[in-house]
């Protein structure tokens, strides 16, 4: 190829990458890893993360969303965000979060193929099909992307991210709070 100028080249890599990424996605489209969010990718504080200046990603979180990607599992996150329905932070702050993590992830050759999000919290919205433990976000993500349930998992920190994959059909792999993601080689 020809480049003439540093931005054609940049251009042209751009468009290899971009098109790298969406066809690596395609054949991974039958498996998934779906993840819960607070205490499994981010330090979950006890109470709600509110801001991008308190999403503190977990250490070798970004490493080991690399090994599942590798493994052939489309990511996915699934995550409560009833601090949206308390009025605590706004969708804002959470797609900032989001974007972050993507970032990172791209930075990698990888991405988070989706983010969905609950944000209702039962006392203040009532009771909602997408708040875990019901499994009504996991199963969009499933027919979305063509996902095959019984391929694919979740790893939460609460029994609640447990009984929504099952109920969707997903095995689940509980971890305690704020550690470490178990690889695809100990499944």
């Amino acid at each position: 190829m020809d480049f003439s100028t540093w931005n054609d080249v940049f251009e042209h890599e751009n468009k290899v990458f971009c098109t790298e990424i969406i066809s690596n996605m395609s054949e991974l489209g039958k498996k998934a890893l779906f993840l819960d969010r607070d205490g499994v990718i981010n330090h979950d504080p006890g109470d709600y993360t509110k801001s991008l200046q308190e999403f503190e990603i977990l250490p070798h979180v970004i490493d080991r969303l690399h090994q599942w990607h590798l493994a052939g599992y489309m990511l996915i996150v699934i995550t409560n965000q009833g601090g949206l329905g308390k009025g605590l932070y706004q969708e804002k702050d959470v797609d900032a979060m989001h974007q972050y993590l993507n970032g990172l992830c791209l930075a990698r050759g990888f991405q988070i193929a989706a983010f969905y999000y609950c944000p209702h919290h039962p006392d203040f919205q009532g009771k909602c099909l997408c708040r875990k433990p019901g499994s009504l976000l996991i199963e969009k993500a499933i027919h979305r992307f063509g996902i095959n349930p019984s391929e694919s998992l979740i790893i939460g920190d609460k029994q609640r991210d447990i009984d929504a994959a099952a109920a969707a059909g997903v095995r689940g792999i509980l971890t305690p709070t704020n550690a470490v993601i178990s690889l695809p080689s100990q499944q």
